[in-house]
């Protein structure tokens, strides 16, 4: 049976679902027949385009409205059977120059939303967008779970707190939460118009108007990449597997990449273009982690998650769409 029927009928939430992997998710639980409801605030940095569900607005409920509304979430929540808990403040940068707001969306919302579950609708189960960020620099590779946690920016100590905050109510309350701590994630719908949702975003702007894709350091710094088809994956999986209660999931790609080899590889993908090595600016410096890859076994072990698509084709798939969506993305409200 196909993995997506167990959702035939379900009623989803998904936060942040305007932005680049709620949009996806959201697709995919159209397709497989669950109700849908996608909740956004659009504030323009955030990365929510109404673009993203063009395709499937007719077929899913769009409620603009910021998490940080306690009355409007508890509305929201009530009868709903998942919460794929994806809206968040993901700049590093941003969240050391205003650490008041990265701690409003990313840790007191996150529980108001868990105390609005508790009181409106214990039966749900809630899947949290997390990051790899909590980690900090890596004291081997590749970083399991296991890993100490130390991070190195306001962003990671706010959505760890997030995080476990979802799995305190899980344990405490019967609440059934989970955690996925993202790694790297693109493709089509990820924000292009600056780089506070990913560094790769502006590549491919950059790529694709023939304008130099900038590499900080010396491009030695080595990453791995997950696709976002294989990210809704496994936010699938974690929603559906009983064994991913009160379990935190790294993600994560036995690709391994430095960065000048993936603006090379980008650069031949789209046919053109040139990169430069330049300097880290002094606030990025500041909390770059320098190299980092995932250990995914846990995950792969609990869910049978692994990822199916290659950095190539992702790639490929990337720029083939914004190659003709584009101009949707460039400067998006």
């Amino acid at each position: 049976m196909n993995a997506d029927a167990a959702f035939s009928g379900k009623k989803a939430l998904i936060t942040g679902g305007l932005g680049f992997i709620g949009s996806n998710l959201a697709r995919r639980l159209v397709g497989a027949g669950a109700e849908v409801t996608i909740v956004d605030s659009l504030i323009p940095q955030y990365g929510g385009n109404r673009f993203n569900v063009h395709d499937i607005r007719e077929r899913l409920s769009v409620n603009i409205t910021d998490v940080r509304d306690p009355h409007a979430m508890a509305q929201l929540i009530r009868g709903q059977d998942l919460l794929f808990n994806l809206a968040g403040q993901t700049s590093h940068v941003d969240s050391m120059q205003d650490p008041a707001t990265d701690l409003e969306i990313n840790a007191a919302a996150q529980l108001s939303i868990l105390e609005a579950c508790k009181k409106h609708n214990r039966g749900i189960k809630l899947v949290f967008a997390s990051t790899r960020q909590l980690y900090g620099r890596p004291q081997y590779l590749p970083v399991d779970e296991k890993h100490p946690i130390h991070p190195v920016d306001v962003n990671g100590i706010n959505k760890l707190a997030g995080e476990w905050y979802h799995l305190l109510y899980n344990d405490v309350y019967g609440i059934r939460a989970c955690a996925l701590r993202l790694t790297n994630t693109y493709g089509p719908g990820m924000r292009v118009r600056d780089a506070r949702q990913t560094f790769l975003g502006i590549w491919i702007r950059n790529a694709i108007q023939g304008k130099p894709i900038l590499v900080y350091g010396d491009g030695s710094q080595l990453r791995d990449f997950n696709y976002v088809d294989d990210a809704v994956d496994a936010l699938l999986a974690a929603a559906t597997g009983a064994q991913a209660e009160g379990q935190v999931f790294n993600l994560g790609s036995e690709e391994v990449i430095s960065l000048r080899a993936l603006a090379e590889k980008l650069i031949a993908l789209n046919g053109s273009g040139r990169y430069e090595i330049v300097p880290f600016p002094a606030e990025r410096k500041a909390i770059d982690i320098g190299d980092y890859y995932s250990d995914f076994g846990k995950i792969r072990a609990a869910l049978g998650w692994s990822p199916k698509v290659s950095l190539e084709e992702g790639l490929r798939r990337t720029l083939d769409f914004y190659g003709r969506h584009g101009r949707h993305y460039w400067d998006e409200p």
